[in-house]
């Protein structure tokens, strides 16, 4: 039988790549969107989640009954926990204040217990879900951290899947990967593989205005007035993530919360494509990144969108939202007619 699978993790990988034709329409470069929506768990983290959990299997480092600990902005956390119902092991995630009522909802439908933990803080305070995740772990008995941000197999899962798909379907002829930044593993893993087989390869790394990476990556240093708040989940960071592979990235583009919202919308509105905010981000980025670097018919751009916008209907999706951002008025683009909805009285 063909298309048929013992269980929903044989899903994983082997995501779709679609070409954006309106959107991206004044750059010359053919542009294609690796669509990590695809996924079973409708992100990028379903490789992680299946990889790092079946490395520490072979280990021996999980047993029956075992408990799996992490800290996530979302999509991991639903990786993880989908992983752990298939495969009989209980979860238990460390969240930020910032995850919306309704990611929380859906990792607590998967059967994962949850802690949320205050966004504003630094990595190394206690009550950061970086320090509550690792605390956690270490007081339940037969368990393990998953610890994205520092876990090399991160970076692997990648190396192993992501990077052999993208040069694949582009027959080799990719000469751009874009791909946002959070624990760095998506880009990294990608990067590795695609420097292997072409070292001209471009790799951007797409990072947050509130974040330390792209600073960091330019002078070696932590430049912590580059940290405040900001809205984009799963993107930059106010530590530095040893899964982030810096010599990989040969630039960073920073975008902000206000045209990686409208941008997100733009790509529903106009390649029917629901994507999360990072989609928007990462789109942005080329924007950003195609004002100071010529680009050319000859060149083949991906970027890689890791989730799905149905985890953010009541943020970038909704104009209550937006507003309350002051998003709507200040668009420079002039977009906010077109988010408008008309009301027959």
């Amino acid at each position: 039988m063909s298309n048929v699978y013992d269980n929903i993790l044989g899903l994983i990988g082997h995501t779709p790549m679609v070409k954006l034709n309106t959107v991206t329409k004044d750059i010359p470069a053919t542009v294609y969107a690796k669509l990590e929506s695809y996924n079973p768990g409708h992100s990028t983290k379903d490789r992680i989640a299946l990889h790092i959990i079946e490395n520490a299997e072979k280990k021996g480092l999980l047993k029956e009954d075992s408990v799996v600990v992490e800290t996530t902005s979302g999509n991991t956390g639903f990786s993880i926990a989908m992983v752990c119902i298939i495969k009989g092991y209980k979860c238990i995630l460390a969240v930020s204040d910032k995850t919306k009522p309704e990611k929380i909802a859906y990792l607590k439908a998967l059967g994962a217990t949850v802690y949320i933990c205050p966004a504003n803080v630094p990595a190394d305070d206690p009550r950061s879900y970086y320090e509550v995740a690792k605390r956690i772990a270490q007081e339940t008995p037969n368990s393990i951290y998953i610890n994205q941000y520092f876990n090399e197999l991160n970076i692997d899962a990648h190396y192993q899947t992501t990077g052999p798909e993208i040069w694949e379907q582009t027959q080799g002829k990719i000469t751009h990967l874009f791909a946002c930044t959070g624990t760095g593993g998506t880009l990294s893993g990608s990067a590795k593989y695609l420097k292997e087989k072409n070292p001209d390869i471009k790799i951007i790394g797409v990072d947050a205005d509130g974040s330390i990476l792209k600073s960091y990556h330019e002078t070696g240093e932590i430049h912590k007035e580059d940290v405040h708040p900001y809205q984009i989940e799963g993107m930059g960071k106010n530590l530095i993530p040893a899964a982030l592979l810096f010599d990989k990235v040969d630039e960073f583009v920073r975008v902000n919360d206000e045209m990686s919202a409208y941008r997100t919308r733009e790509i529903a509105l106009k390649e029917a494509i629901m994507g999360g905010y990072t989609t928007g981000a990462v789109t942005q980025g080329l924007m950003q990144y195609a004002q100071s670097h010529e680009l050319t018919e000859n060149d083949v751009v991906v970027l890689i969108y890791p989730d799905h916008g149905s985890r953010y209907i009541t943020k970038v999706y909704s104009d209550k939202w937006m507003a309350e951002q002051g998003f709507v008025n200040n668009c420079v683009h002039n977009y906010d007619e077109v988010f408008k909805t008309e009301f027959i009285k």
